[in-house]
């Protein structure tokens, strides 16, 4: 048996960090704990590394989500960007594998999950859902 590939949720708006919890959980998951503040995401990583980390532009504290997304790349953690600020997005490309706009749904979010963590293990056979820009060139291209 597999062990379900786990996310780190970094979201200021409580009511879509729920929304997505609990959207990723039923679709098989496993989601860290949740967090709008960029120290406690960065805690939870060096405990825990995730598999992906979805990271909002916008957040709490010291530091906004690109920042944050510095330090998870250098711990070797792949970010997406989900953000209401995709200019701001595109111009941090270089920390992200990519970026969803908001606003989204769960099942587009998933579809994005999905599709960045098959290219990050080297599967490229998945169409690349609609909405989702992918920055990172060292992703598998789709077959």
């Amino acid at each position: 048996m597999t062990t379900p590939p786990t996310l780190l949720i970094v979201e200021d708006e409580i009511l879509a960090a729920l929304s997505l919890h609990a959207g990723f959980e039923e679709a098989g998951y496993q989601v860290m704990d949740l967090t709008s503040r960029p120290e406690e995401a960065l805690a939870a990583a060096r405990e825990r590394k995730p598999d992906l980390a979805l990271v909002n532009i916008k957040l709490y504290g010291r530091n906004d989500g690109i920042a944050l997304a510095v330090d998870l790349k250098d711990m070797g953690i792949p970010v997406l960007f989900i953000s209401g600020q995709p200019n701001r997005a595109v111009a941090a490309r270089s920390v992200a594998v990519g970026s969803l706009a908001k606003p989204y749904s769960v099942d587009d979010m998933i579809a994005a999950v999905g599709y960045l963590l098959a290219r990050l293990s080297g599967d490229g056979s998945q169409p690349r859902p609609k909405d989702l820009e992918v920055f990172d060139e060292d992703l598998p291209e789709v077959a």
